[in-house]
C-alpha cells in the first residue's frame, strides 16, 4: 500500500508513519516528490488501514494491486531520472549508448571510443564477458576488457556500461564500470537481481527472451525492494515466431511500460534486429515513441568484428543517425 502524506507534514510525523508500519512487519520505502511525500509499505503483513489514515500528515492510503510496488507509476508520480556525473538519464535530454558488441582490444576501443567522442555521445558499451548460446564462441576478455574500457573511457571522458553475468563479478565491476547491465539471460537471476539491489550504481536490466511487461517489472522490483532505485529498463526484443529478424522488437511497451512505472526506458535495436541497414529505423521509431534512449552497437570495422558485426553499425551511418534523430526529439518533447 501507499501512505501519500500531507504537503506539509513534517519529518517527524512522517517518521511515525515509518515506525508504525515497521512495526507491522512491512518494509518502509519513502519517495520525496515535488509536492507530497509517499511512504510504499512492501510485505505480505496486513494492517487496519484506519490506523494509518488517522495519523497526523497522512493525506490519503492506497491499496496497489500491483505487484511490482516500488517500480510502479503509483508509487511516483514523477519519472525517475538518473544522474551520473553530468549525464541524465530519464530527463528531458535523449540518452544514446553506443560501441561494439565487445571489447577486442585497446586498439579497437581507441578508434571506436574516438568517433563517439567526436559525434558527442557520453555513454560507452561494450561486452567483457560474454554470454554465448555455443560454449565454443568467443567469451569476452574479462578483467582485461574492463580495463580497456575504463583507460579509453577516461581518456574521453565517457561513462561506461557492461554486462555482469553473476555474483562473483560485483566487486570487479564496481571498480571499472558506471552502469551495470543485466543481459536477457540473467533478467530473471533473482540471486543476482538481489545483490544488485545493495550497490549504489544503476543497474540497466534488458528483459528477457521471452519475458513479459509484468515478469519484468517484477524483476526491476527484485532490485529496488534492495535499496538501489537506479533501474533503467531495456526493451530488447522478444523471441516469437517471426524468422526474418534476430528478434521481435516490441515498440508497444515503451509506451505501456511508461505508464505503468516511472522508471527510464531505452531501446536496443541492434538486438532487436540484428540487421544493421534496419537498426536506423527502428531507432527512430523507439524515439517517436517516448524511449528514453537507445543502444546501438558501433563498430570501426564491423566486417572483421568478433561478435554480431552483422548488427553493427560504421561510424558514419551512426552519425547520420544521430542527425536524424535531431529532427525527431523535439516533437516528443526531448533534446540531444
Amino acid at each position: 500500500m501507499l501512505i501519500v502524506m500531507q504537503p506539509q507534514a513534517n519529518e517527524e510525523q512522517i517518521n511515525k508513519v515509518i515506525d508504525l508500519i515497521k512495526g507491522k512487519g512491512f518494509e518502509a520505502h519513502v519517495s520525496k516528490g515535488e509536492i507530497n511525500t509517499v511512504i510504499g509499505a512492501v510485505g505480505g503483513k496486513t494492517i487496519d488501514i484506519r490506523n494509518l489514515e488517522l495519523l497526523e500528515g497522512v493525506q490519503e492510503v492506497v491499496k496497489i494491486t500491483s505487484s511490482h510496488k516500488l517500480a510502479s507509476r503509483a508509487f511516483k508520480k514523477e519519472n525517475t531520472v538518473i544522474k551520473i556525473n553530468d549525464v541524465e538519464i530519464g530527463g528531458d535530454q535523449l540518452t544514446v549508448i553506443a560501441g561494439p558488441c565487445t571489447v577486442e582490444s585497446l586498439d579497437q576501443m581507441e578508434k571506436i571510443a574516438a568517433e563517439l567522442n567526436r559525434i558527442g555521445i557520453r555513454i560507452l558499451r561494450g561486452g567483457a564477458f560474454k554470454p554465448r548460446t555455443s560454449p565454443y564462441s568467443f567469451q569476452g576478455l574479462g578483467e582485461e576488457g574492463l580495463k580497456i574500457l575504463k583507460y579509453v573511457a577516461d581518456k574521453y571522458n565517457l561513462i561506461v556500461t557492461s554486462e555482469i553475468m553473476e555474483i562473483s563479478q560485483i566487486p570487479l565491476f564496481l571498480k571499472y564500470v558506471d552502469i551495470l547491465q543485466v543481459g536477457a539471460r540473467n533478467m530473471q537471476n533473482f540471486n543476482l537481481l538481489r545483490e544488485l539491489g545493495c550497490i549504489n550504481k544503476p543497474v540497466l536490466l534488458k528483459r528477457g527472451l521471452s519475458a513479459t511487461i509484468e515478469e519484468w517489472l517484477m524483476s526491476a522490483e527484485y532490485i529496488m525492494s534492495g535499496g538501489n532505485r537506479d533501474v533503467i529498463l531495456c526493451e530488447r526484443g522478444i523471441r516469437t515466431f517471426e524468422t526474418a529478424t534476430r528478434n521481435t522488437l516490441d515498440i508497444s511497451a515503451i509506451p505501456v511500460v511508461k505508464k505503468l512505472s516511472h522508471l527510464p526506458i531505452v531501446v536496443d535495436p541492434s538486438h532487436a534486429i540484428g540487421i544493421r541497414d534496419k537498426v536506423a529505423p527502428l531507432s527512430r521509431a523507439a524515439v517517436a515513441v517516448g524511449a528514453d534512449g537507445i543502444m546501438v552497437e558501433v563498430h570501426h570495422d564491423p566486417d572483421t568484428a568478433i561478435c554480431d558485426g552483422a548488427q553493427s553499425l560504421y561510424p558514419h551511418q551512426f552519425e547520420k543517425l544521430i542527425e536524424q534523430l535531431k529532427i525527431i526529439v523535439p516533437v516528443v518533447d526531448k533534446k540531444l
